[in-house]
């Protein structure tokens, strides 16, 4: 079996010489744990919760698309050039899931998170009363507190709850969370292409799902960062740090925050090759160490990290928890 272990934020894949890596953090201890075992194990929901999971999901077109773009501004994110694409229709859910969402899977399957079996995960600074109590960081990203206690339902630490931000998207979401999640619903996380497809809106060679302008008509169109990164943020477009899955517009094709907000976990392993021609339903390689992450979060700044593209992608740690990450669902189209 490969070696799943996580790495160090100094072990990671770093873009090239100059240039900035994420502001993610790997998770810093080395496990043994079947993650995947775990995930497998939950029991799936009775056939009228599955059927409900997948009515509300969106139909998405299948056919060609230009993933990708033309020069990206990490090399080391693997995000150009552009390649044509070709999906087969499939479904995608309209937001990330929920707080509410996942509790109630929890509740259901008495599942536990990642975080939860570690008994920490990675906090903002910002978003802590007092970041002076938790002054453990992963190296070289001191914005990033390890926090005993935290998780998806205590997303800040003990003494808060998930209930306070029941519409906000689920968070400190580990890549095999998200599998049991889906394990359960009887859905699957999107392919990376299916994520890319969706969340262009039918748009072709943009840069955000609704256009190229960052703040189209001079109106925020998605959470991130405003201000001095990491020490400041204004909050001028209403949110300090998650939002609830349906603020700001749909895209065309009815997904919320397919830019912005939290990162989201693709199925797909982060691969240093892309096809050379058309492909029908990539599944990305077969086999890696990292998954892929999609779609920014409201902590990326053009100061430090401007991953808020459609195109931008990342990579993290299959079993990596933290407080900018979360999922969306998918299935194949019958």
């Amino acid at each position: 079996m490969k070696d799943e272990r996580p790495n160090s934020a100094e072990e990671s894949p770093t873009p090239a010489t100059g240039v900035k890596g994420c502001c993610i953090p790997s998770a810093t201890e080395l496990s043994d744990h079947d993650w995947m075992a775990d995930a497998k194990a939950v029991a799936p929901a009775p056939a009228d919760i599955q059927a409900e999971l997948r009515a509300k999901l969106l139909e998405i077109p299948g056919g060609f698309f230009e993933m990708g773009t033309r020069k990206g501004t990490y090399p080391a994110d693997l995000d150009s050039p552009r390649v044509k694409v070709k999906v087969s229709p499939f479904l995608i859910s309209a937001t990330t899931v929920t707080n509410a969402e996942f509790a109630r899977f929890v509740a259901a399957s008495g599942y536990r998170t990642v975080a939860e079996v570690w008994g920490w995960t990675f906090v903002f600074h910002l978003m802590l009363d007092d970041a002076t109590r938790w002054p453990e960081t992963p190296p070289g990203l001191p914005w990033w507190r390890k926090v005993d206690g935290a998780c998806w339902s205590a997303p800040t630490g003990p003494g808060t709850t998930w209930q306070d931000k029941p519409d906000h998207p689920a968070v400190h979401i580990a890549w095999y969370d998200a599998l049991a999640y889906c394990q359960w619903a009887g859905l699957r996380l999107p392919t990376e292409a299916e994520w890319e497809r969706a969340a262009r809106g039918g748009l072709e060679r943009k840069k955000f799902p609704w256009g190229n302008a960052m703040t189209p008509n001079g109106e925020f169109a998605m959470n991130t960062w405003q201000g001095d990164f990491p020490n400041h943020n204004t909050a001028e477009d209403g949110y300090l740090g998650t939002a609830p899955v349906t603020a700001f517009s749909p895209n065309g094709f009815g997904l919320y925050n397919c830019s912005g907000n939290v990162w989201e976990w693709v199925q797909d392993w982060f691969g240093s090759t892309r096809p050379n021609g058309p492909a029908r339903d990539p599944q990305g390689p077969e086999s890696g160490r990292a998954r892929v992450q999609r779609g920014g979060s409201y902590l990326c700044h053009a100061s430090y990290c401007d991953r808020y593209h459609v195109h931008s992608r990342t990579q993290n740690d299959p079993d990596t928890s933290i407080g900018n990450c979360g999922f969306r669902v998918a299935a194949s189209k019958s």
